[in-house]
């Protein structure tokens, strides 16, 4: 059975636009260049196929994302900043309908509210043996979450300018819980982006501000 915490709505924390911040990239840009990608596609065979769902919306002229940090009760990724998604069910047509049921399961974003608008290339999570496929899609803004508490500690947002800012969201390495990492990193208001979520969103920035897509 599904619990969830009491429902609430998602406002985002007022922050400083970044100088580097490019307003051209708002959400007629992210669905034009995502519609248009090609993904990269991994040969899975061997690993455990899983989704998650990239939520965005469009916030006081920005345009924010959607993480959740996961509890210590689930049975991998302890405490670790994530896209709500998960493994593959018997009962799931496709990855996308995987996405939008963990998605649902997770946070209480229900499926008819999302508009999904592509997706991006497979990434694989060789300690854990799983490959993650990744799909963007827009959400309603405020929007009323529900929390299920045995799987998801917090919700929150980042705003694109956070994410956007090189000297914020950068390659480190560094010592993150048990684990000695090389690459992406992002703190922000409490929370460490990390791991295959700071990977995949580092290639979907990469993707918006990429000098072959005209920003004007």
């Amino acid at each position: 059975m599904l619990r969830t915490t009491l429902p609430r709505f998602l406002r985002c924390k007022w922050v400083a636009v970044s100088r580097c911040y490019n307003r051209a990239v708002n959400a007629a840009h992210v669905k034009k260049v995502v519609r248009d990608y090609v993904k990269k596609e991994v040969d899975g065979r061997h690993l455990t196929p899983s989704a998650v769902l990239i939520p965005l919306f469009s916030a006081d002229g920005e345009l924010h994302v959607v993480l959740t940090e996961r509890t210590q009760e689930v049975g991998s990724h302890k405490g670790q900043v994530c896209f709500p998604g998960g493994t593959t069910q018997i009962e799931d047509d496709s990855l996308l309908e995987t996405a939008l049921r963990e998605a649902w399961e997770e946070t209480g974003i229900l499926p008819e509210d999302v508009e999904i608008v592509g997706e991006l290339d497979d990434n694989v999570v060789a300690s854990t043996g799983y490959i993650i496929t990744p799909f963007v899609g827009f959400i309603p803004y405020p929007y009323h979450f529900h929390a299920n508490e045995g799987e998801t500690k917090d919700i929150f947002c980042v705003p694109l300018s956070v994410l956007l800012d090189g000297q914020r969201f950068c390659y480190q390495e560094r010592e993150i819980g048990e684990y000695q990492y090389a690459g992406p990193v992002c703190d922000y208001d409490g929370h460490v982006i990390w791991g295959a979520t700071g990977r995949i969103l580092r290639h979907f920035l990469d993707l918006l501000t990429s000098k072959d897509d005209a920003l004007l």
